[in-house]
């Protein structure tokens, strides 16, 4: 249950960042943060009601947080490369083991 509480508020303090970007001129970022967003809380959604998908929820949301920290950091130069990669790779090892840990807390 404390992951489910993580990943929403995971999700709704990305989804704070939403309304700063949609006056910023790249739309890019844009989508990528509300996919953050709604990922994060629908995965933490899938895993309070304990569901097949939740593994995939959380593995959705690990690829937007290094698909985001890729463009922030390569792409539009924002972030530092070395932290953007950092960040990604970060990303994507948490979100395994998370999905891997919920996919086995069912078993």
């Amino acid at each position: 249950m404390l992951l489910a509480v993580v990943l929403l508020g995971y999700g709704l303090y990305r989804a704070l960042f939403v309304p700063g970007l949609m006056a910023a001129s790249d739309p890019l970022l844009l989508v990528l943060f509300v996919l953050q967003a709604l990922s994060g809380i629908i995965a933490g959604i899938g895993v309070a009601l304990r569901a097949a998908w939740a593994p995939v929820a959380i593995v959705v949301l690990g690829v937007s947080v290094a698909a985001t920290a890729f463009i922030e950091g390569f792409v539009l130069g924002i972030a530092p490369w070395l932290f953007a990669l950092l960040r990604a790779v970060l990303a994507v090892v948490l979100a395994l083991v998370a999905a891997a840990w919920v996919r086995n807390a069912d078993a």
